[in-house]
């Protein structure tokens, strides 16, 4: 085989693996549901998906993104009484601004971006990481999930602005 045929054997085969990488990559974020998806789908923000079916803030969520979404599960909901709850519910402008209060819109915040921002403000809540990471009063318990249009970090207590 010419040297020439080896190049071009060789480019060929790099030309491959690249789009079979591409291609892999593609399916693999085609794989992963949307925000509301993944949270619907795990089965313990229940709470959650209620409250942004209210504030109608589903199809918001399920957009382009990039999000970056501090997603209470349904303990944490369970820690406010039920009838502030209910309450809160039944006042949309205030069930938005609580429920906004829980998103970073247009950025992907990952744990490694997070872990340094020790003292920083994100949506008026101050992030601490000196015992495990905290947003305002809010532990986060579990880090990346990762969505198709941005991420869920889950926390064990629901964000209230002020």
């Amino acid at each position: 085989m010419s040297l020439m045929s080896k190049i071009k054997s060789g480019l060929t085969l790099f030309v491959l693996g690249t789009l079979c990488l591409a291609m892999q990559q593609t399916v693999s974020s085609a794989d992963k549901k949307d925000i509301v998806e993944t949270a619907v789908a795990a089965g313990k923000f229940n709470t959650l998906a209620t409250c942004l079916k209210g504030a109608e803030l589903v199809e918001a969520l399920k957009g382009k993104g990039p999000f970056t979404v501090f997603a209470p599960t349904d303990e944490a909901f369970k820690k406010i009484p039920e009838a502030t709850l209910k309450a809160v519910l039944a006042d949309k402008a205030k069930l938005t601004k609580i429920l906004k209060a829980h998103v970073v819109f247009n950025k992907e915040v990952l744990a490694k971006d997070v872990v340094k921002m020790d003292g920083e403000k994100v949506n008026g809540f101050t992030i601490s990481t000196k015992e495990g990471v905290k947003i305002g009063a809010a532990k986060v318990i579990k880090t990346d999930v990762m969505c198709s249009n941005g991420v869920i970090h889950i926390i064990d207590t629901v964000l209230i602005p002020e």
